[in-house]
């Protein structure tokens, strides 16, 4: 996948930051392939690109991602570049296309430069009920959880992106934004999207497609702008592979995760 030249696109385009909580990479596109995710079908004409997680858990892996470290191609010919770096010495992965800044993660930097930024949360680690879960939330100068967009909301998608949409609309056109959103519906508990009393990778694929259906909203609200759009996840999760369930484990279906980013014109 080729590097956009970051250093023209910040200060110039709304940047939209989007992370499919727990999906793996290897049921993104078998279901992609098989055509049952239509509208990221539509979105993602290349499909999915493999990398890896520099986390097996959400708090570990937002802690790189903010820092500038997404997950990172994992086929070996493929650019390390960075999109995002904060500047230190002997940094490898940090080349002319990446946007580099002092602040120690992206959003400060971004908001440093006049961004407007706004968490919409989903999973644990951003509903501000603990000193943990607004560690991230606090980075932002706006954030949003509710219930109903956590991981028992079995609409949450729906109601995530209606609220992306009521904020980002409400900007001034000429106040840059940056909008990071956490999707919380693929997170177990999934097995409500098939009426399950467990989660399987079957449960873990239908939560996909409800997500799936939903992202006709993102993009639309994400048009009527224009935005540079990243979409991955942070991580996978097992469903007994291997005798292990969940992640924060160095499983290869938890560190492999799809990922892509591209250009959304205004329309």
């Amino acid at each position: 996948m080729s590097i956009p030249d970051m250093n023209q696109i910040v200060g110039e385009r709304d940047i939209a930051f989007v992370v499919f909580d727990a999906l793996r990479y290897d049921v993104a596109t078998k279901e992609l392939a098989a055509g049952r995710t239509p509208n990221l079908g539509e979105l993602l004409p290349h499909g999915w690109e493999k990398r890896h997680s520099p986390g097996n858990f959400t708090y570990a892996a937002h802690s790189a991602f903010f820092a500038g470290f997404l997950p990172t191609p994992a086929a070996s010919e493929s650019s390390q570049e960075r999109l995002f770096a904060s500047a230190f010495g002997g940094s490898e992965t940090t080349g002319s296309h990446t946007y580099t800044f002092e602040e120690p993660d992206f959003v400060s930097a971004l908001r440093a430069r006049h961004y407007h930024s706004i968490c919409i949360g989903g999973v644990g680690f951003f509903n501000k009920q603990t000193a943990l879960s607004r560690v991230f939330p606090n980075l932002f100068d706006e954030s949003h959880w509710s219930e109903a967009m956590g991981v028992t909301g079995k609409n949450s998608t729906e109601h995530q992106f209606a609220l992306a949409r009521e904020r980002l609309w409400n900007r001034p056109p000429d106040q840059r934004t940056f909008l990071y959103l956490n999707i919380s519906a693929i997170h177990q508990p999934n097995c409500s999207y098939l009426d399950k009393a467990e989660d399987n990778l079957e449960t873990h694929a239908a939560a996909l497609h409800y997500v799936d259906s939903q992202i006709p909203h993102l993009q639309a609200t994400l048009s009527k702008r224009g935005a540079f759009l990243i979409l991955c996840s942070d991580h996978g999760t097992l469903y007994g592979e291997d005798g292990f369930v969940g992640h924060r484990t160095g499983h290869e279906a938890v560190y492999t995760v799809p990922y892509t980013h591209l250009l959304i014109d205004p329309t």
